[in-house]
């Protein structure tokens, strides 16, 4: 609680210096409790024993008598060596309820990349932790005042998109199905959108290039339609575009309906035929940890810089051209010149790439990305049908995730029609989704269950729609009993009733808000804010249960201003994690 510490840092320095302690790093030891019953802020003691000749918990006593008085300070406790502290509840209330008080953080300028899946098919369940961690940063980002940029790198020259181009060029739809007469058609409600429809020429051409007596010569064509691309041939670039970007497009309106968007799309081929990756390979080539292989081609020993493992990082074929790796080099070189922070979000069988990656920037004189890593989500076996092997396509899942949250609607409401059922199935659906992979640590694998996902019990997104809407509901009543409620005054702190066991819990979870956020974005960690978002909803409910914001017609003005400052936080919480901040449920 960044309000609080500001406020106890000179009280509790003062005291210390009066004890004869130094209190010079007082800062950094002064944090926020680990236990919520424990406090707001908590200072370990156990650093001074040796400086004061006393044990800890005697020295935590000692500042609990000697820290002055202040209308800040609520409740101070010295427990086995740490001083706790808990806010006022009314100072909360004030500087929480003061419309002067505002956030203030440097606004960086962000560049974070993510999702890049390779445009051949459906979005599948697979990537769905990249995109919506992804996009919960660029939320949480901009949020907290950042300026920020989406960027997709689209993959628009490599062997799978060779791959699928030939397979469009070479074969026609009677052939694409005879090819997958054993697999199951495509879903009659995925017909007419592009991604599902072509993924079928890209399975019917891997087949062949497995299978076919002529594989050899498939994959020769192939092959030669990824070196000119590499190469910057622009004929064979442009059928390649012609060949993804419907693929393309339709997985971005399946991103689309889980709230995911983009600022930018950047090729990979932009470097080679702008000339940068050429320039790059030049001067790599004059580095010290410059390498020639037997067959001609360059690396960098980045053993000689401390990597293990598999330390030789090839840049240039023998032939001349360029790889994968020196494209996503000189892609970072540019990305750099657009921002002050870069962030890229992969899976965590990157990370020896993402190593390389960090390690030749830095022999260029640049700064290495930001990367958060993320371990892969499982679905439960038996729960969902698939169309290829172990691949559950999103369009599916999104499709059950509303028809299950249809379920749960027309249970606990039967009286609502079917368009409104829709409109609430559809945001709990995408909802839930999102928010049952978010809340969970990027580095933790988990298996999504649809139990989990959609209870409108505590730790769910439907858990904090509810919430919202329940505030909304009040906000709504109020209008209709009183118009324009009375701007908040110390005045109404002076009941000796208002400061219940929910009201305090509920001003205690929303003076944290922005520090839980910043937290989130300065560590790369959306799912501590989550966390909060879901003690937030938890304590808006306690605020319910305790104090009646309408009593026998008559509206509470206090009650109602914390409410609505706790209804703006849940909806600016909600629009950043990607709940749907719908306002009836």
């Amino acid at each position: 609680m960044k309000m609080l510490k500001a406020v106890l840092q000179p009280l509790v320095a003062q005291a210390l210096s009066d004890l004869g302690g130094d209190a010079s790093n007082l800062s950094s030891m002064l944090q926020a409790s680990r236990e919520w019953d424990q406090g707001d802020i908590t200072l370990p003691c156990f650093p001074f024993a040796k400086m004061l000749g006393k044990a800890p918990a005697a020295i935590a006593e000692d500042l609990a008598k000697a820290l002055s008085s202040h209308e800040a300070i609520g409740e101070v406790h010295a427990v086995n060596g740490y001083l706790n502290i808990k806010a006022a509840p009314a100072w909360l209330a004030t500087n929480l309820l003061n419309p002067s008080n505002s956030h203030n953080a440097e606004i960086r300028t962000v560049l974070i990349e993510h999702t890049s899946a390779n445009p051949n098919g459906p979005f599948h369940v697979g990537r769905a932790r990249n995109a919506i961690l992804g996009d919960t940063l660029v939320r949480l980002h901009r949020l907290h005042g950042n300026h920020v940029t989406a960027e997709y790198y689209v993959d628009d020259m490599g062997k799978q998109v060779a791959v699928l181009a030939w397979a469009l060029q070479h074969l026609d739809a009677t052939r694409v199905e005879e090819l997958l007469s054993e697999r199951e058609p495509i879903n009659p409600a995925w017909d007419g959108k592009a991604d599902h429809e072509r993924v079928r020429w890209y399975q019917a051409a891997q087949i062949l290039r497995q299978e076919a007596e002529g594989a050899q010569e498939i994959e020769d064509a192939i092959s030669t339609l990824v070196h000119a691309s590499e190469n910057g041939d622009v004929d064979v670039l442009n059928s390649f575009e012609a060949a993804y970007q419907p693929v393309l497009d339709g997985m971005l309106t399946t991103l689309g309906r889980l709230g995911i968007h983009f600022n930018r799309f950047t090729k990979e081929s932009e470097f080679v035929t702008n000339g940068d990756v050429s320039r790059l390979m030049d001067e790599l080539g004059q580095l010290k940890i410059n390498g020639i292989a037997d067959n001609g081609a360059n690396f960098l020993d980045l053993g000689a810089r401390g990597l293990k493992g598999k330390t030789e990082f090839f840049y240039r074929r023998g032939d001349g051209s360029s790889l994968y790796a020196t494209r996503d080099i000189a892609y970072h070189l540019w990305k750099w010149k657009q921002c002050n922070d870069l962030i890229n979000v992969l899976g965590e069988d990157h990370k020896l790439q993402a190593k390389q990656v960090g390690m030749t920037l830095n022999e260029l004189g640049e700064r290495s990305p930001e990367v958060v890593f993320y371990s892969f989500i499982k679905l439960p076996e038996g729960k969902m049908s698939t169309r290829q092997g172990n691949v559950v396509f999103m369009d599916d899942l999104l499709e059950e995730a509303q028809a299950q949250a249809a379920a749960v609607v027309k249970e606990l409401r039967p009286n609502y029609d079917a368009e409104t059922i829709q409109t609430i199935s559809e945001a709990v659906g995408t909802s839930a989704v999102r928010f049952n992979i978010i809340k969970v640590s990027p580095e933790k694998g988990f298996t999504f269950r649809w139990e989990d996902a959609l209870t409108f019990e505590g730790g769910s997104a439907p858990f904090v729609m509810y919430s919202h809407t329940r505030a909304c509901s009040i906000a709504r009543k109020v209008e209709e009993l009183s118009g324009d409620v009375p701007s908040f005054t110390p005045q109404h702190l002076q009941s000796e009733t208002v400061m219940n066991e929910g009201m305090i819990g509920l001003l205690r979870c929303l003076a944290v808000h922005q520090d839980r956020l910043e937290k989130a974005v300065s560590e790369h960690r959306p799912h501590l804010f989550a966390g909060h978002l879901l003690q937030l909803a938890n304590a808006y409910n306690g605020f319910y249960r305790d104090c009646h914001i309408i009593d026998e017609g008559v509206v509470n003005p206090f009650y109602f201003h914390v409410s609505e400052l706790a209804r703006t936080f849940l909806r600016e919480g909600m629009e950043g994690v990607g709940i749907v901040p719908l306002e009836t449920m």
